[in-house]
């Protein structure tokens, strides 16, 4: 896994951001490109000094990811990365399959030429990533490729879902994929653009679960990955740090 330290943290979408907003963002990031490995335990205190913020803004952007299902919050015990079991994936990626299709099909029918060209040049992005070797950025893009899918479908209810799906996926894959491989084939995401643009959804759909079988495919499900430091991940994200606030 790649330490933030070698990658640029994702920029902020709007200036408008609280700090909740910007805390959240960096440890969803950190879970999508998988330097936070499942089951790393997410201290307030720690997190709340690398950020330098309080710890009730840390607990809200936890409980915040804790609605995604890729933070666990124990009574007493504290947050943790979400460690998906054998079985859970399993139930993860049959959720997922459902959602991928309506989104796929939604996106053919609701496709416009500037869409398809902000998603095509994140798919360059992504090759860009994994010829450099930036194994994290590339796993990031990936993810997003399929969350840009459920914008172009024009569906918030879907698109949300497909958010907590696609993190979930990403934490999956980074306890149970056998060695290094990218788990989203850029030429497969070229391949359904392509799909969607002739305007055929029966294809566009038989594509869509073409690729998630080699997503589930390069899976061992009897593996789990080792955790992670909270100030190796973020050593890298917070460069001047902001005024603490409540």
């Amino acid at each position: 896994m790649s330490s933030l330290s070698q990658l640029e943290p994702r920029p902020v979408k709007s200036s408008s951001n609280t700090q909740d907003d910007i805390v959240y963002e960096h440890i969803f990031d950190a879970i999508l490109e998988q330097r936070l490995a499942p089951g790393t335990k997410l201290s307030e205190e720690a997190l709340g000094e690398i950020f330098g913020v309080s710890r009730t803004i840390i607990r809200r952007a936890l409980l915040r990811l804790s609605h995604e299902q890729v933070v666990s919050i124990r009574p007493n015990r504290g947050a943790v990365v979400a460690a998906p079991s054998v079985d859970e994936a399993r139930q993860i990626f049959a959720a997922r399959r459902v959602v991928e299709l309506a989104v796929i099909e939604l996106a053919v029918k609701n496709a416009t030429p500037e869409s398809l060209q902000r998603i095509r040049a994140m798919v360059q992005e992504e090759q860009d990533a994994f010829a450099r070797g930036d194994r994290g950025s590339g796993i990031r893009l990936s993810g997003e490729f399929h969350l840009e899918l459920a914008h172009m479908a024009n569906n918030t209810p879907l698109l949300n879902f497909q958010r907590s799906v696609v993190s979930q996926t990403s934490l999956i894959i980074a306890q149970y994929e056998v060695g290094h491989q990218a788990h989203c084939s850029f030429n497969e995401h070229e391949a359904l653009l392509q799909a969607i643009e002739s305007g055929d959804p029966k294809q566009a759909v038989a594509m869509m679960k073409e690729h998630l079988d080699h997503i589930e495919g390069k899976l061992n499900l009897d593996n789990e990955a080792a955790s992670t430091d909270l100030h190796v991940v973020f050593s890298g994200v917070v460069k001047k740090k902001p005024g603490r606030s409540r």
